[in-house]
């Protein structure tokens, strides 16, 4: 039935909504985290930056084995693997050692490359071509659903605090952790997804594990998916700096007072807002609005939201943020904790409007090769964030800002190229899946 495969990504987004709060929270505050170990215990010598660019290093690598792993265990047992990893990764961080958190990194990355290759291949295994924009824009809001209840965590638990003590490290822990358990144990529960109903879904054929690597690399290699890999590559640009960069930034300046490292917390609710928003209005609508006008709008409006966003961050924020503690002021003075909330915003709202579109269009356009298609979109995703992590450690804000602004006009002007010369295929498509 195909009430049953709703069921199933209502499941899959109650899985990722709750394994993220775990992680994206964590994310959110490694590097601030990280910065009060450190006063605890000035043998810890590990970084926050340098830990998320080895997750999404490892991550960029193993994308491209997981199609070969994915046909030989299949989606749903991927994605269970998979959360495991996310547990442990939190789980390290009750003992502080340079080699086990680094030595973690590697193993999450690892982990996130079936957890996310495995959601897409399933998505889409769930979906049909009239199913797809709706099923990817309520599993994207349902999934970020989780920016909101961790996030609220540390903005009460580090009320009016300047250095996060190791009590409070611990509960923070420890709850997290709880949470994550409990997305696997959703993701324990996914059932095979259903063939029949009106619109019948296409699971994948059985593949040999080396033919499936040897289909990534030639997909890879198409025109239409070198064009939508730079479009990747600024979402994964843009993840890196909303997910670790900039809390940390908010947090580090000294500038908007005592409630600076509150606001790291706060950040993340605000952009969970424009991520949920995003992913509900598109969830909602997106069937009617890609019938009708395309995917591109909503990229264009989601890269006009960013660029907006990243002006007034511009104007708001010391450029030295990034790297720690700073009195330095930008051209806002005081520097607002109001601007920085409201592009918190726009970022999540931005953000919503690309990846949906990018799910809409790997699930619908690359059906045929679920597995090597959102496998590909993780790799150049999972590089862009990891060489993002590797320059934050050295490049300021304001350089940071540029490169986001260059790479997210040429990346939402390639999709909109693939979305036009899909829409001129569609009526032929249309009837292709009509016989």
């Amino acid at each position: 039935m195909v009430e049953r495969n709703l069921v199933n990504v209502l499941l899959l987004g109650g899985g990722f909504m709750l394994i993220f709060t775990s992680f994206q929270t964590l994310g959110n505050i490694e590097q601030t985290i990280i910065d009060s170990i450190k006063k605890d215990l000035p043998s810890f010598t590990g970084d926050g930056y340098t830990s998320l660019a080895i997750i999404y290093a490892a991550l960029s690598l193993s994308n491209w084995v997981t199609p070969s792993v994915l046909s030989a265990i299949g989606p749903r047992l991927a994605m269970v693997i998979g959360a495991i990893t996310y547990c442990l990764f939190m789980a390290s961080f009750f003992v502080p050692h340079v080699a086990l958190l680094y030595g973690c990194s590697v193993v999450l990355g690892a982990g996130a490359a079936l957890i996310w290759t495995g959601q897409g291949m399933y998505l889409s295994q769930c979906s049909s071509g009239d199913t797809i924009s709706r099923n990817s824009g309520i599993f994207w809001a349902m999934l970020q659903m989780s920016m909101f209840f961790g996030n609220l965590l540390v903005f009460f638990t580090f009320q009016g605090k300047t250095h996060i003590d190791e009590t409070t490290r611990s509960i923070v822990f420890a709850v997290l952790i709880a949470v994550g358990i409990v997305g696997l144990v959703f993701l324990t529960c996914l059932r095979r997804p259903s063939t029949t109903g009106d619109a019948p879904v296409e699971l994948s054929h059985s593949v040999e594990p080396r033919q499936a690597f040897l289909n990534a690399i030639r997909l890879f290699q198409t025109p239409r998916m070198i064009l939508l890999s730079i479009t990747f590559v600024y979402t994964g640009l843009s993840l890196s700096f909303f997910s670790g960069v900039y809390g940390s930034s908010i947090g580090f300046t000294n500038a908007i007072g005592t409630s600076a490292k509150q606001y790291v917390g706060l950040n993340g609710v605000f952009i969970g807002v424009g991520e949920v928003l995003g992913g509900v209005a598109f969830g909602l609508l997106g069937t009617r609005t890609t019938t009708r006008w395309g995917r591109d709008p909503i990229v264009i409006a989601g890269g006009v939201l960013h660029m907006a966003a990243y002006f007034l961050i511009y104007l708001n924020l010391p450029n030295a943020a990034p790297f720690g503690n700073t009195d330095a002021l930008s051209y806002i003075q005081p520097p607002s904790a109001l601007v920085a909330m409201g592009c918190s915003f726009l970022l999540g709202l931005g953000d919503a409007c690309f990846n949906t579109q990018c799910y809409s269009m790997l699930g619908g356009v690359f059906k045929s090769q679920p597995a090597e298609a959102f496998s590909i979109f993780k790799f150049t995703q999972s590089v862009a964030a990891a060489a993002s992590f590797v320059y934050s450690s050295y490049c300021g804000l304001h350089v940071q800002l540029l490169i986001l602004v260059v790479l997210g006009i040429v990346g939402t002007i390639t999709f909109c190229v693939v979305e036009f010369a899909v829409k001129r295929e569609r009526p032929t498509l249309e009837r292709d899946y009509e016989k």
